[in-house]
């Protein structure tokens, strides 16, 4: 083995070979590209001063060798440093619950199409706080109609559990006492989202008395009440308590057809939604026959359907293009089958709530002079004011709020959210609306950043949440005074809302109230678990990027809620049992 050299600095240990004299010439190094950077300016380097400088160099080399060749044997020639102790502390095991659950955990997400998708968990004890366990907890997910949870206990909080709304008629003009009206008649919306026919409070399901338009016809016979049998001027729909913007950001065009994306407005009747409905004939070929119930000005109906064999399943395609008011339906329907009901949404809520007291009136004798028309925009405020000749207040808060989360009703969510805004001021924009939250959500102990909005109901796909921020809600609301309404209107497992159909049969029926969500790609469910032994648990369970059919996701969802049940649910320790040796 040939004899080598160290050549050591503070930065750098080098291990050469030492070298001969055919060789010693490389230990004169010289950049013969930049020969500037080799020596000051002006000084000359000669053949005669290299060789010296060569020569003097190899001398040092040969007394470094003499001298490591005198060491002790047992120096070695290098030594490595000891490794810097690590300041990381040592990971802690998980609880063998956290261990089960994460196991199942991995499990379900293993195979797709689950396993393509993204998700995100968080689970607290809400007695103590402490996480149990998290995944991608403080990522971005879509949240779809979680996005509720957020809106109501923000509107309990402004406005209180008691809060009503009131929808008046009003006037500027003289009732003479002939019972002629001088003047036009307004309808005045204020928010109220449950102008019309349903049973409150709500007990496990949805229930209706009467014609969509109750509410009006109660404040059409009120009028009447008064003497009033003639009106010289028009009817007005006034929704200008609210700035008008009728489509939040990220709402697609699909949405605004269908009931689920009706326009928001300050007057809101029957969920600002019509019924069309589908009679077929009685033999192939024969024409169908389409109706709209309630007569409305907002849309004309191009029906096309024509009636098939019985046999035939039914082939429907309906269109309604932006600001369009023409509907177009095409397809067939087979004959003898059942009628076809369409739920469909209109567009200028408050002319078709103009458009609807007019012709309630006129159904009670009530002769009207004028014409419909909507108005948007508030009048000066030095403008004289108006007499209320008639109004409806609505059900408290807690009864309304609790139809919005069982049932998931996108435009009553969008009208708490602009009511708690009202109350404070108006706004300009629907960037300022959206600024609103901002206090209370910083009162909840959310971390900045951590909500995205929109709209409120989750219907548009800009709004983005993390599942950490559902849950420090969540936490945040079982310490406030209006906790009991806001837990009351979240749906339970197999017994109503949106979960009343899931999870029957199993540990987490009648002990999961949470609030679901589902768009395109999308479905969360997020709440509070009360687990068999009385402990309970706040979650958020968040899946986007779903491409498989609606059911994978959902029945992830639900095996998620039956492994957090079963194995975040503290065990009775055993007793201790001794151990009695028998002699034989």
């Amino acid at each position: 083995m040939p004899e080598t050299l160290l050549l050591a600095d503070l930065s750098l240990l080098v291990v050469l070979p030492l070298p001969s004299a055919a060789t010693s010439k490389l230990f004169c190094c010289f950049d013969y590209t930049f020969p500037q950077m080799n020596f000051p300016a002006k000084v000359g380097v000669t053949r005669t001063f290299l060789s010296t400088a060569c020569a003097v160099l190899l001398s040092l080399l040969s007394f470094t060798l003499s001298s490591s060749s005198q060491a002790p044997a047992s120096r070695p020639p290098f030594t490595k440093a000891s490794p810097t102790p690590s300041l990381k502390p040592k990971k802690t095991r998980p609880d063998p619950a956290t261990r089960k659950f994460s196991d199942r955990v991995d499990a379900l997400f293993s195979a797709p199409p689950v396993s393509k998708g993204e998700w995100g968990i968080l689970i607290l004890d809400a007695s103590s706080g402490s996480t149990l366990f998290e995944l991608n907890a403080d990522k971005y997910f879509v949240p779809a109609s979680n996005m509720k949870l957020f809106t109501t206990a923000l509107a309990l909080a402004k406005l209180g559990p008691d809060y009503r709304f009131h929808t008046t008629l009003e006037t500027r003009g003289a009732l003479s006492s002939d019972g002629i009206l001088s003047g036009d008649l307004y309808l005045v919306g204020r928010g109220d989202p449950n102008l019309s026919n349903r049973k409150f409070p709500y007990e496990l399901k949805e229930e209706f008395d009467g014609p969509p338009e109750r509410a009006l016809a109660e404040l059409a016979d009120a009028l009447l009440a008064k003497g009033v049998k003639q009106i010289t001027g028009d009817i007005v729909g006034d929704d200008s308590y609210f700035p008008r913007e009728p489509y939040p950001s990220g709402w697609e065009i699909d949405d605004m057809v269908w009931e689920y994306g009706a326009a928001v407005s300050a007057i809101v009747v029957d969920d600002n939604t019509v019924t069309l409905t589908l009679t077929a004939g009685d033999a192939a070929g024969a024409p169908v026959q389409a109706a709209v119930s309630p007569a409305t000005p907002d849309f004309l109906v191009q029906n096309e359907v024509i009636t098939s064999a019985p046999e035939i399943k039914s082939d429907l395609t309906l269109t309604r293009e932006p600001d369009s008011n023409l509907v177009v339906i095409r397809g067939t329907l087979p004959a003898h089958s059942t009628s076809r009901k369409l739920i469909l949404a209109i567009h200028q809520p408050a002319l078709h709530a103009a458009a609807l007291l007019r012709s309630l009136l006129l159904q009670r004798g009530v002769k009207i002079d004028g014409t419909t028309r909507a108005m948007h925009v508030p009048e000066p405020a030095a403008s004289t004011p108006r007499a209320v000749l008639a109004e409806h207040v609505s059900i408290p808060l807690a009864d309304s709020l609790k139809l919005v989360n069982k049932i998931s009703q996108n435009l009553h969510t969008e009208m708490l959210l602009l009511a708690a805004a009202r109350k404070t001021a108006l706004w300009n924009t629907p960037d300022d609306l959206m600024k609103f939250p901002a206090d209370f959500y910083t009162a909840a102990g959310i971390p900045p950043g951590d909500v995205i909005q929109t709209d409120a109901s989750g219907l548009s796909r800009h709004d983005l949440v993390t599942p950490r921020a559902v849950v420090a809600l969540l936490n945040y609301a079982q310490s406030q005074p209006w906790f009991a309404p806001y837990f009351a209107s979240l749906p339970v497992a197999g017994i109503d809302g949106t979960l009343e159909t899931l999870m029957k049969n199993t540990v987490s029926a009648g002990r999961i109230h949470a609030k679901t969500g589902s768009v395109e790609h999308v479905r969360t469910r997020s709440g509070y678990a009360d687990t068999l032994a009385g402990r309970r648990l706040i979650f958020s369970f968040m899946s986007n990027n779903q491409g498989g059919k609606n059911h994978e996701a959902s029945d992830t969802l639900d095996a998620l809620c039956l492994a957090m049940m079963e194995e975040f649910d503290p065990k009775p320790a055993r007793a201790k049992t001794k151990t009695v040796r028998r002699s034989h």
